[in-house]
């Protein structure tokens, strides 16, 4: 059957954002999703393990990964005419995993579609969103996530899963937790042509009135802009992973109980403290924590902690995914005996535990 292509002994040096040296047993590119219930025919891919590999923006190699590598290359993006439970006013967009997640989130502002602009320049693909529930400047991917479309290799079969159905929490959903259950192929977005945008977030309101923009009246903000104002942050604070290697932020912002927050906050003046949606606990600043230990900027051979953001753990050029994460680990220690706070690894980390 077409719509696969097999190759034994691939390098994974360009497929991750880290750069860093890693190669499959096997990587299977898939370009027509219909070709997975006889690629599961295969041993290898049935019963062994399995990664699924998009942009690789999200994953460390501190090691070579065990089994096969599957790669979804499906690039299709288009209204969804079944709007089964969506709201009025809602327009439905289907887009195929292997999309670049911007490309859909510059397709959707051009057709005046909003929802995903606050989720602008985030790397990777669509079907890695849900997996993760991406989120950035107040918003996370769960808030415009219709249903997601998955193959479920117990049954050989393609279900459609409801956004409760997808379990999603703070950087992290069903897909993560059980990550050899499913291979995500599509995903619906329920987005709004009139909706007003969120501007809450530390700085992005600064950044769009930098721009000229009034946000006094933030209905009268268009997403295009705030797409913009978010795509100018992140292109000051984080560095390009085309020119050095790295993942984004590598710490989930730790979720501490309230008592704890308001004790270090007491301490700690300066400790950016966040709503967690639970009243009962609150939402630290990882690279507040990290910065005050004093990592930003720190390097030793070639791994290292960006200069322009703590959160940022970067390959100057051949360091090994096992001192990358020998790094991580360091850092985590350092905030946990200080502050008595744990740090959580974002990417997920292929040949080492955490």
């Amino acid at each position: 059957m077409t719509g696969y292509r097999i190759i034994e002994g691939a390098k994974l040096d360009a497929r991750n954002t880290f750069g860093v040296a890693a190669r499959a047993p096997m990587l299977v590119e898939v370009a027509d999703t219909g070709a997975l219930g006889e690629l599961f025919g295969y041993a290898m891919l049935r019963d062994g393990p399995l990664l699924v590999l998009g942009g690789g923006s999200n994953l460390l190699f501190a090691g070579d990964p065990e089994g096969a590598v599957l790669a979804l290359g499906s690039q299709k993006i288009a209204l969804h005419d079944d709007a089964d439970g969506a709201d009025d006013g809602v327009t439905l967009v289907r887009a195929d995993a292997g999309v670049e997640w911007h490309a859909l989130v510059l397709w959707t502002l051009g057709r005046g579609l909003a929802g995903l602009e606050n989720l602008a320049l985030i790397p990777g693909t669509v079907g890695a969103a849900p997996i993760q529930n991406i989120g950035a400047y107040g918003v996370e991917v769960r808030e415009c996530v219709h249903a997601v479309e998955v193959f479920e290799r117990a049954t050989s079969r393609v279900r459609r899963l409801t956004a409760a159905e997808c379990a999603f929490a703070y950087r992290d959903s069903r897909f993560k937790r059980d990550p050899d259950a499913f291979v995500v192929t599509a995903v619906e977005f329920a987005l709004r042509r009139n909706a007003t945008p969120r501007l809450d977030y530390a700085g992005l309101a600064d950044e769009l009135q930098a721009m000229g923009i009034d946000v006094r009246a933030p209905a009268g903000v268009r997403p295009s802009q705030v797409a913009e104002a978010v795509c100018r942050i992140r292109r000051r604070k984080l560095p390009d992973p085309a020119l050095v290697g790295n993942a984004g932020s590598f710490f989930k912002n730790p979720i501490v109980p309230a008592a704890m927050a308001d004790a270090l906050k007491s301490d700690h003046p300066a400790l950016p403290v966040f709503g967690s949606g639970d009243p009962a606990s609150r939402k630290l600043s990882a690279a507040w924590l990290i910065d005050a230990c004093g990592w930003k900027g720190f390097r030793e051979g070639d791994a290292g902690v960006a200069a322009s953001h703590a959160l940022v753990l970067v390959n100057h050029g051949a360091a090994t995914g096992a001192q990358l994460l020998a790094l991580a680990r360091r850092i985590a220690s350092s905030v946990q005996e200080r502050f008595g706070v744990a740090l959580e690894p974002e990417p997920r980390i292929i040949g080492a535990r955490w």
